[in-house]
């Protein structure tokens, strides 16, 4: 019975010598090495009888996270490295899922089949996505072009209270230039931090950047960030500079034209994408950058290229608002309940205002009638205002905060011209209404980023899959008005496959048709 402790112990000190020889006696040592002996001829006799075995050991592999391999698909290098070093190793992967999705051209029409909404951001019913749905996404994937609708909202009231402060009619509010001096700051600070966050998607998620530039709604943003550079040269106050070196309006005006060509030169080519197709209010941005570009050239003192931006703009406004008056947005009956995207018809004709009596240096016809057009769609907007309920916030609502303000800063500029106590009212209402949104757009920002802490959920309008999911084709043909007659079978032929495919059985006495 003494044995079995003496064992133990000799067991627990065979791996520690210090032990051994500090607190060991000689008996046990004794012990200790004939237990040891022992143990070695009973593992060498196994060893020759069963033959020398290897021991491995596994370990249970880390959960993935983000470094699912399905976010490789919108990686921006991740993807051809992995086949590359795959291919240099002789185990080459098979890449046909990823090739598919990330080759194959998204087409306007695929997003408006797979998404739903003002914004296109839905996900339609029986629709699937190529990302997980139950994970949160990495940050970058979930920072959509729309938040720069901030930079648009903050940058035009700086603009705002710039011209509420130096305007001589608005006098007997007695303002300075210190809210101005704080929105100013607010806004480049904004523009600066949004961009360098976008530049890391770009770098780390380009395939993401590219299908948000496909999108026929979140293209019209990527002239957000732009504008925004020309409402800070415009609301820069007049403590850190009186006026801008000219040359600067080139560097600024460059990309809106290139992006101008890009994407006109798309409504009138046709295809897909042409403007009867993907016309929708979130175009008047682009609009917006032709006569923002023409107000800030114009206050520099340049001409020709001031009215060569308005005139483009003029010309493409024009077009713009008869295709959207002709037909509804995505092609869909207009919803009961009104969203803030179509305040965007205000914003155009209120710049258009103040670029022409910049240009003209006077407030006169042709700024007057675009100014009273920009007024008669906000009022015909406002009026409706208990209607706007029932959809979801998004950061996009911050560029539709903008044309309220533009309107506002437009006003003040026909106090100017037309001083009266009218025009004065109607000049202070207008802008207590523009900061009274965009403080209510904030609150709204703060409560959904810090309280429900859903201000970027996992952006589905990206994620769509290339290829429409399968459903029964008779029941397609039948919404898309080709089944001729419903007491008819319909035999449908896949392209891709030999087989023959009887989706309906056809009735008695009925003839069944290829299609």
């Amino acid at each position: 019975m003494s044995i079995v402790p003496n064992l133990t112990k000799s067991e627990k000190t065979m791996n520690n010598p210090r032990s051994v020889n500090s607190s060991a006696s000689p008996a046990n040592l004794d012990l200790v090495e004939n237990q040891r002996q022992s143990s070695s001829g009973e593992f060498s006799r196994i060893e020759k009888r069963n033959g020398a075995t290897k021991i491995t050991f596994h370990s249970k592999s880390m959960p993935r996270g983000c470094n699912d391999k399905k976010y490789d698909l919108f990686r921006t290098m991740s993807g051809k490295l992995e086949r590359q070093i795959s291919n240099l190793r002789g185990k080459p992967i098979d890449t046909s899922l990823q090739d598919k999705e990330i080759t194959e051209s998204l087409t306007a029409e695929r997003f408006l089949e797979a998404l739903q909404g003002p914004e296109l951001e839905t996900l339609k019913e029986m629709e699937k996505i190529v990302l997980p749905e139950d994970k949160t996404w990495p940050f970058l994937l979930r920072f959509p072009v729309t938040s720069f609708g901030m930079c648009l909202g903050v940058s035009s009231q700086a603009i705002m209270w710039k011209t509420l402060a130096t305007t001589k009619a608005e006098k007997f509010l007695h303002l300075t230039q210190v809210v101005n001096h704080v929105l100013w700051w607010i806004s480049l600070v904004l523009l600066v931090s949004f961009s360098i966050t976008y530049l890391f998607k770009t770098i780390f998620f380009f395939e993401a950047v590219r299908r948000e530039f496909k999108h026929p709604i979140r293209i019209n943003f990527f002239f957000a960030p732009l504008i925004s550079v020309l409402f800070l040269a415009l609301g820069i106050p007049h403590s850190i500079t009186s006026s801008l070196p000219s040359i600067l309006w080139y560097f600024f005006m460059a990309p809106i034209l290139l992006l101008e060509m890009k994407i006109y030169g798309q409504w009138m080519s046709g295809g897909q994408r042409r403007l009867s197709k993907v016309a929708n209010p979130t175009n008047h941005l682009s609009i917006v950058g032709n006569f923002a570009g023409a107000l800030l050239g114009a206050s520099l003192g340049l001409k020709e290229g001031p009215m060569f931006f308005f005139s483009v703009g003029l010309a493409y406004y024009l077009v713009l608002f008869v295709t959207l008056y002709q037909r509804l947005p995505t092609n869909e009956t207009l919803p009961k309940e009104l969203h803030p995207v179509f305040f965007l018809f205000v914003a155009a004709p209120a710049v258009a205002s103040m670029a022409w009596t910049t240009i003209s240096a006077s407030f006169d016809i042709g700024s007057r009638i675009a100014y009273f057009i920009s007024l008669f769609l906000y009022f015909s907007l406002v009026v409706r205002i208990n209607f706007f309920r029932g959809f979801k916030f998004s950061l996009a609502w911050w560029a539709y905060t903008f044309p309220m303000t533009a309107v506002a800063t437009a006003t003040i500029k026909y106090s100017g011209e037309v001083n009266g106590l009218a025009t004065q009212i109607l000049a202070v209402l207008l802008s207590g209404a523009a900061t009274l949104t965009v403080i209510g757009v904030l609150v709204l920002t703060v409560v959904h980023a810090f309280v429900k802490r859903d201000l970027f959920p996992n952006d589905f309008a990206i994620a769509i899959s290339a290829e429409q999911p399968k459903q029964k084709k008779w029941l397609k043909q039948l919404i898309n008005g080709s089944l001729e007659n419903s007491t008819r079978g319909l035999k449908v032929l896949d392209p891709e496959d030999t087989r023959i495919d009887i989706e309906a059985p056809p009735l008695s006495n009925a003839v069944c048709h290829t299609v």
